[in-house]
């Protein structure tokens, strides 16, 4: 959960196959593996202000790559764009931080691999009315919530449960208003709005009395670092290579694959994963699927 929203491919060149098939397998694996590194983090480090100081770091350091290769400053208009986008999608990855203290990696990819139904629902406060086959994706994909609501995990986490849907409503939310601000050019986006909501995790940890009381160990310093600089500065770079030279059904096919990603190292690092949850990922996907193809039609 750590991408920009999706926009036009824009650069009219040809690229590489091997490039292409590189940065879809960067996506794939390294923002499906975040769920599990966010949660070997927070053994070490308190959840806002592990999530906070990632998207400082990485968004700082993209910030003075793109100004030492020339990229102008963001006027002021742009910054505050970027800052309240920001804000959002750096809420949203909050939240989820916050929320693994009590439901698992796998539970919460899962719950997250809604987010493009209910971008649709927050699109319709714009006046960007579903159609009835975008509803019967959102209600398929509300049925899979259903299932793995009925499991034991949310119901004895009703709170990390709350957290994780309410990170989707943001992330939707900063998605769709994106579309309707003056946002910086290309991956200057992505420096704004990692720096802006960074600051704004991490004032929100200091505020809510967070602090590191101890040297976390080595297993969680190596998650921050690895989300830091693989799960936000390597994929970002990816996701926007493929915005600018592939068509966005394909740039954005992570939503398809990062849950499955997910659920399968979840298991692998010995998290229970009952049925509820694989039949819950099979019915949100189908619904994601369903509406995904309906956007497609209506675009040809």
């Amino acid at each position: 959960m750590t991408a920009p929203p999706p926009g036009p491919a824009s650069d009219a060149t040809s690229p590489r196959p091997g490039l292409v098939l590189l940065a879809l397998v960067a996506l794939y694996f390294i923002w499906g593996s975040t769920y599990f590194a966010i949660r070997v983090a927070i053994v070490g480090f308190p959840p806002l202000l592990m999530a906070g100081s990632r998207f400082v770091l990485a968004g700082g350091a993209l910030y003075l790559v793109l100004r030492a290769r020339g990229t102008p400053r963001p006027p002021w208009r742009e910054w505050r764009a970027g800052a309240l986008v920001g804000t959002l999608l750096c809420a949203a990855n909050g939240l989820v931080t916050v929320a693994e203290q009590w439901v698992s990696s796998s539970v919460t990819a899962v719950i997250v691999s809604s987010l493009p139904l209910w971008t649709v629902l927050v699109a319709a406060a714009w006046r960007e009315r579903p159609t009835g086959g975008e509803v019967a994706g959102i209600l398929l994909g509300l049925t899979g919530v259903a299932v793995l609501q009925s499991g034991g995990e949310l119901r004895g986490a009703p709170l990390g449960a709350f957290l994780v849907v309410a990170s989707t409503w943001c992330w939707a939310l900063g998605s769709i208003w994106s579309r309707r601000l003056p946002m910086p050019p290309g991956l200057m986006a992505s420096a704004t709005e990692m720096l802006a909501g960074g600051v704004m995790l991490t004032a929100a940890g200091l505020a809510s009395g967070e602090q590191v009381v101890s040297a976390p160990g080595w297993p969680a310093v190596g998650a921050w670092l690895y989300l830091t600089v693989f799960g936000s500065l390597v994929a970002f770079t990816a996701y926007n290579f493929l915005l600018r030279r592939v068509r966005p059904a394909l740039a954005t096919s992570y939503a398809y694959v990062n849950p499955a990603v997910a659920v399968a190292i979840g298991a692998a690092a010995g998290e229970p994963v009952g049925w509820r949850a694989l039949v819950a990922l099979a019915l949100i996907l189908a619904g994601v699927a369903v509406v995904a193809a309906v956007k497609a039609s209506a675009r040809t």
